[in-house]
Parts: C-alpha cells; sequence; structure tokens
C-alpha cells in the first residue's frame, strides 16, 4: 500500500507484508531489495490469513495456529532478507493480529514464541501503551526484546489503546494534526486522546500508515522536523 518509492527514502523502518494480509513473494523481494538500497530496517509484518480484510479482520485462531502462521511468515521475508544480504531487523503484526495481542495473553505467548524460535534475541514490536507491563513480564518469560511502537494517524482511546476504525475520527485525516502527534511522541510529551485527555506514551518507533492518503506529505515534512530535534 501507499508509494513505496517514495516513501523508503524518509523512513527508518519499514514494516513489510508476507503474503497473508497483502505482497506476494515478487513484491516482497522488490521490497526488501528497495529497503536495502536506502538503508532501512527491516521488520517481518505477519498478520491472519485475510486477504479480503487486509488483514483487519479477526480470525479465530488457537495459539498454536498462530504461531505457526507468524513463523512461517517470518522465514518467507526473511528469506528475501538473506538473499539481499540484510538481516531481519524486528516482528510486528498486523492489523486484527496486532491488535488482539493487546487483549489475548495466549496469543501474544505465541507470538512471542515464534520470534523466540527463529533467531534469538529476534525483537517484537507491539503497541506502546499508557501501561505495558504485562508485555514486558510476558516478553521476559519468553527471553524476546520488546520494541514499543505509537501511530502518528491514529486516535488513541485513554489507557493507549488504539480507536477501533468503526468510529468516524479513528483515524487522522488533518495533516496538520499527524505532525503535531507524531511530534508529541518523539519529544516524549503528551498528547490529546480521543476524548481530549492528555496521553503520554514512551515509543520506540512512530508508525504513518502508507495507505494515508497524505502520508507522503506528512512523511516529508515529519523527517525534516525529526532531523532537527
Amino acid at each position: 500500500m501507499g508509494d513505496d518509492q517514495m516513501a523508503m527514502p524518509l523512513i527508518d523502518q519499514a514494516n513489510l507484508a508476507c503474503g497473508f494480509h497483502a505482497g506476494d513473494p515478487l513484491i516482497m523481494g522488490r521490497s526488501v531489495e528497495l529497503a536495502v538500497a536506502h538503508g532501512v530496517s527491516i521488520g517481518a509484518h505477519p498478520s491472519y490469513p485475510d486477504l479480503q480484510g487486509f488483514g483487519r479482520r479477526h480470525l479465530q485462531c488457537s495459539p498454536e495456529e498462530v504461531r505457526a502462521l507468524v513463523l512461517y511468515q517470518i522465514g518467507a521475508l526473511d528469506a528475501f532478507c538473506r538473499a539481499a544480504g540484510c538481516q531481519l531487523a524486528y516482528v510486528k503484526p498486523h492489523g486484527a493480529l496486532y491488535n488482539d495481542l493487546v487483549r489475548d495473553d495466549a496469543l501474544l505467548m505465541a507470538v512471542l514464541d515464534a520470534c523466540a524460535s527463529y533467531r534469538k534475541g529476534l525483537p517484537l514490536m507491539v503497541l506502546a501503551l499508557a501501561d505495558n507491563g504485562r508485555e514486558l513480564r510476558l516478553a521476559d518469560e519468553a527471553d524476546v526484546p520488546l520494541m514499543f511502537e505509537a501511530f502518528a494517524d491514529r486516535a488513541y482511546l485513554s489507557d493507549g489503546q488504539l480507536a477501533p476504525r468503526r468510529l468516524s475520527d479513528a483515524v487522522h485525516q488533518d495533516p496538520e494534526r499527524i505532525l503535531a502527534q507524531a511530534l508529541a511522541i518523539a519529544r516524549g510529551e503528551p498528547f490529546a486522546d480521543i476524548d481530549g485527555k492528555p496521553l503520554h506514551l514512551r515509543a520506540d518507533s512512530l508508525c504513518v500508515h502508507g495507505d494515508n492518503p497524505d502520508s507522503l506529505a506528512v512523511l516529508r515534512r515529519l523527517r525534516a522536523r525529526l532531523d532537527a530535534l
């Protein structure tokens, strides 16, 4: 999704779909090569098997199934990374699977186990919340390092969970609002949740969705502002 050729020079990390919600072997290979050409770290972006719904629909999968499908997708993308002479940097689940990890300990442990089984020290990127104590505890049990992610273009609930996409204002469309929220997160400052109350998140990574119509314009401005910090 989005114009990868234009976006890649502006980012530090790329979450690459592994064929289950988007992408195919040809696209995956080209995306890896493009990321390598621009010095961008590559993360596997596994999802539920949901091409029709772009991975944004919850599917009833057992923890065993989730572990297997995540491990499968990591391996698929890593094959292209190895062929391009780079190392897969992290794993970041997509869409409904990403959101389900916030609520379901068994699914989170399944994904953590997939990461640990694939490569010792392979980080898992999860949603930065107001309190990530649960995620840190389970990741410590699995011996998997965590990375925390926040979103520039999504509205938040008071606990740091993403506002459901069914809400009309769940996705920010105003470039100025996206930029302001991104800069607040990058500076470690509070920003307004969906109810206008202050929310503070500690994040290692900042996401701008590639399918946002103004993502390229926002990325250009955000890159310039972040470089100046």
